[in-house]
């Protein structure tokens, strides 16, 4: 039984190794909608953190991303060296920042914005800390948006280019490579550099599960009030929750802006939002494999949907948006789990269970 898993564990390496090699026969686009994958579990890892561990729902997660991606797309691109004149004396060829301290930063920056919306919202809960944490999403899109006068520091709607793609130890993943007469496409390198911080996140992710916080955090969402008298200081847990998890997002937001090489507003919306928590609640709330499962179907599911809407736009005559027909369709999907499997596609198993397994 021990060999047969280590079989499916090798089998299952060797797949995701050689699969953007074979999507990218099919056309880049295919690699890219892997990548989007890959970065969509790492954010739906860190709002697990704090949605499924800790039980505090959080709708402005998306917030976190754009302060990691506009951190990146300013410290890596030209922007700030054309607009100021102080950049420009110092950094004449423009701001091309490390991503190796990039990095850091954005998770500290993250992690310390995540603990600022943690702060006022500490003794709310449900509906309300829903919509306290939505409104604060929105504020940080607005902010983003706004920020061109009357000092133009994120270039407002029109958004950041010219970002720096990521180079490690001189290796640049925005161009194409050649391995074994081989031609390995930038879109693939990044793939790989994503599903390493993926294989990172989800051992950080187990790790925190099974330590005293994770333990931790995981009374507060079963009952807050008797977590408290067991002596769990639930303020400095929550807060670290709200910090650990926007960490996360603040890294996968480094990762998307030199991806990308271009940053606006509109891609941290609210219904971005909206989409990582239902990776979450789809896949099943708490539960690694379900969460990872549940982010892989809801990006993915839109693309492959487009294949659908487009002749369901036809047999009605184009009277009907294919990008509404896409919407409709995921939603009717949603619904249908959540009817079938309310707990979700893939949800933790039952403590008592779990307690008899390891017994």
């Amino acid at each position: 039984m021990k060999q047969k898993n280590i079989a499916l564990w090798v089998i299952g390496a060797i797949a995701l190794l050689v699969l953007p090699l074979i999507l990218q026969s099919f056309g880049s686009a295919w690699v890219r909608i892997a990548d989007l994958a890959l970065l969509y579990i790492m954010l739906a890892l860190g709002l697990n953190i704090v949605v499924g561990y800790a039980g505090l729902l959080d709708l402005g997660y998306v917030a976190f991303y754009a302060v990691g991606a506009y951190l990146f797309a300013l410290l890596a691109s030209p922007h700030l060296a054309d607009t100021f004149a102080g950049f420009a004396a110092m950094f004449p060829n423009g701001l091309h920042f490390s991503m190796w301290l990039v990095i850091p930063i954005a998770l500290v920056l993250a992690a310390f914005t995540g603990v600022l919306l943690g702060i006022p919202v500490l003794k709310l809960r449900g509906d309300y800390l829903a919509i306290v944490t939505l409104g604060f999403g929105e504020i940080i899109r607005i902010f983003m948006n706004n920020l061109d006068h009357p000092i133009n520091i994120t270039n407002g709607p029109k958004g950041l280019g010219q970002i720096d793609s990521v180079h490690i130890f001189g290796f640049d993943f925005g161009r194409a490579h050649e391995l074994f007469g081989f031609e390995i496409r930038s879109v693939s390198m990044y793939y790989y550099l994503f599903l390493f911080l993926v294989l990172v996140t989800v051992l950080v992710c187990y790790r925190l599960q099974d330590s005293r916080i994770g333990r931790a955090w995981m009374a507060i969402r079963e009952d807050e009030i008797a977590a408290k008298a067991m002596g769990i200081n639930t303020r400095n847990m929550k807060l670290l929750a709200f910090g650990m998890g926007a960490s996360f997002g603040g890294v996968s937001g480094v990762m998307f802006s030199a991806f990308q090489g271009f940053v606006s507003p509109e891609s941290f919306s609210l219904m971005e939002s909206v989409m990582i928590v239902a990776m979450v609640v789809l896949g099943g709330i708490g539960h690694i494999p379900g969460v990872i499962l549940g982010a892989i179907l809801l990006s993915a599911l839109p693309e492959v949907l487009r294949y659908v809407a487009g002749p369901l736009q036809s047999m009605t005559d184009g009277r009907l948006d294919s990008a509404i027909l896409r919407q409709l369709l995921i939603a009717l999907a949603m619904i249908t789990v959540m009817l079938i499997r309310p707990r979700g596609l893939w949800p933790a198993p039952e403590h008592g269970k779990s307690l008899e397994q390891k017994t």
